[in-house]
Formats: C-alpha cells, structure tokens, sequence
C-alpha cells in the first residue's frame, strides 16, 4: 500500500484498481502513512495556515426538487427566506472586520430572472470591498448568467457535481436533471475564467465504491481549483431521511487521496464533517484539507437553511466563533490564514 501512495504522490495519478485498493485498505498504518503523505503535500503548498471563507446563506428558495436536500422544492415544512442587498451587505461588512478576505454566497437556485440582482449585489460588493474574493455556489444557469457574474466581479464558483456516475445521478436528482447538464456547466464556468470547484456527497444513498473511483478520476482529469467533498447526512423531510449518514474516515480518506493526485487544490474540511463528529473538521485537515468557511449568515436564519438535520452553524463553525476555531487549530499545529487564498499562479 505504501507503494502506491508513494505512486501517488509522485505521479499524482492511479489506476481505478490503485484508487479501489487505498479506498478499501484496512490497516491503520496504512491509513496514517497516506494522512502523513497528505499532509506533507499540502503543508508543502500552504504551511500551516488554514484559509477561512465567510459563507452567507443568502435564500433556502430552490427551483429543484434534489431527493437529498432539505431545502427541495416540494418541501413545504421549510420556512423560506432570501437575504435582503442589506443584510447581504452587513453581513460581509461584520466579516470584513473580523478579518475575513473571502465572502462564499451560497443559496439554493433560483430562476434565471434574479440573476440580475445577484449581478447587482456582486458589484456592490466589489466596490466596498476591493480586496476580497467573492465565491458564488447558486446552481446550474445559462452561460449568459454566469458571464455576468464574472463580468460583475466574481472570482470563484462552487458547483459540486454530486456524482460522476450517469445512474447514480438520476437516482438522486428529479427528471430533467442530468450530469451531463452538470458537467457542462462546469466547462463553462472553467472557460469563463472563474476559479471552479466540483465535489461530491460520500455515503449517499446508492452510492457504490465504483462510482467513488469514478468521481476520483473525473477530478483528477477535471483539475478544479475547489474540491467540496463532505459525507452525506439525510434530513428528515426528505425521501432519503431513513438512509444513513456517510462516513468521516471515509471522507477523510479521500481528501487524502484527492490533496496526493491534486496538490494545489483548495479542499474545504466542510461543515457536514464537523456536524457528524466534534472533531471533524480537524480530522479534514490532518488529511490534507486547507480551507473552513464559518457562517457569517444571520443567526435567525441559519437553522432555516436546512440542507440536512442537526447543521452546525454555530460555536467554532461561525465566524462569531472565530477565536475558537483558532484555538482548535492551534491544538494540532496549525493557524488561521486571513488572506483570500487564491489558487497558486491565479
């Protein structure tokens, strides 16, 4: 096994067999030799320093009806909402102050007809805030859309692909969604000049160790700036609310796997992480994740972006809990790095 993670490093490429064998390895020694292989490569690209996004949940309003998510259109128990441009802005304005140099606007979609006021809102937020890089993670829109955002001031756009495999895909997603509609998008966004981040749930409900091996090779060919990967956790107003919850270790595992094959890739330990263990989004990190994106969104209004039961948006995963995550962070040798973070030669 250590052969292969050596190979790994050095080629930043496996065969499907070399990615199902370090997804499957069972003993423990071979699991902390690809952690310590992880972390050696990104304490190489970054240091110890752990970049911090503020993330605004700017509506729980979305066109689509994903079996997943909690926020699907066909849920009624949700209490919707949207942001006003002056909440948007306030929240950024206490973000900056407290030091963050990123702003993450994420939400669920909404029609092509707001993307204007969204256009709007990224240049009000360029203007008073040169500096920072703003993220945008609001679905699948027309190139034409997404031109304006860049055009506006945008620097990056998350659009987590969810699954590489066609089948698996369509068993998630309502009818009239496809993965090839998805991929296309993120071609497009890559064309644009966005920075672009793709990902995938771990433990979603049919997933299988084939189609992990899948969605590993479709990055590795893929090369996105962004890699959000987090396990699965159901929500109970959904047709997914008996499965069971994805894996930590296994999420863990791959953004080992991921920071070997792709060395300069911005890897969030993500917020599911945290939520399904109090210490994983540590455990992200050891495993060569760079990036945490507290919540900077309104507190009244956290609880209603409910994309899966018992979200932690709250304590070390705000940015009002900035100075306990530095404290977690300073337990395992690392240390908040306040400035955008970009992806290397960007």
């Amino acid at each position: 096994m250590k052969d292969l993670i050596d190979q790994l490093r050095a080629k930043h490429k496996l065969t499907p067999e070399g990615y199902r064998a370090l997804l499957t390895m069972r003993d423990s020694q071979d699991v902390e030799y690809l952690m310590e292989q992880a972390r050696e490569v990104a304490q190489a690209q970054f240091g110890k320093g752990i970049f911090v996004r503020g993330l605004i949940e700017l509506t729980n309003v979305c066109r689509n009806d994903c079996l997943y998510c909690g926020i699907r259109r066909s849920n009624s128990n949700v209490s919707r909402y949207t942001l006003t441009r002056e909440q948007v802005l306030d929240c950024c304005e206490q973000g900056f102050e407290i030091g963050f140099r990123t702003f993450v606007l994420q939400g669920g979609e909404w029609g092509e007809e707001r993307s204007t006021w969204i256009a709007e809102l990224i240049r009000d937020i360029r203007q008073r805030w040169p500096e920072c890089a703003i993220t945008l993670s609001l679905g699948e829109h027309t190139r034409e859309t997404y031109a304006m955002w860049r055009e506006a001031g945008a620097d990056r756009y998350l659009l987590r692909h969810e699954t590489h495999n066609k089948r698996l895909y369509s068993l998630l997603h309502p009818e009239g969604m496809t993965i090839q509609h998805r991929l296309q998008c993120l071609d497009c966004l890559k064309e644009l000049g966005f920075q672009v981040g793709a990902g995938i749930m771990v433990g979603s409900p049919f997933q299988s160790l084939n189609s992990i091996v899948e969605d590993i090779m479709y990055l590795v060919d893929f090369k996105p700036h962004m890699i959000g990967i987090g396990p699965f956790i159901p929500q109970h107003d959904t047709p997914f609310s008996r499965f069971p919850a994805g894996s930590v270790d296994m999420t863990a595992r791959l953004y080992a796997i991921l920071r070997l094959a792709l060395p300069q890739a911005l890897i969030p330990s993500t917020t599911a992480m945290a939520t399904l263990s109090p210490d994983g989004r540590l455990r992200g990190i050891l495993a060569g994740a760079n990036v945490v994106m507290p919540n900077l969104s309104p507190a009244d209004n956290r609880a209603k972006y409910a994309l899966y039961d018992n979200k932690a948006s709250f304590g070390a995963e705000s940015a009002q809990g900035i100075n306990k995550l530095a404290d977690e962070l300073s337990l395992i040798g690392y240390h908040i790095d306040w400035s955008r973070g970009d992806f290397p030669n960007t």
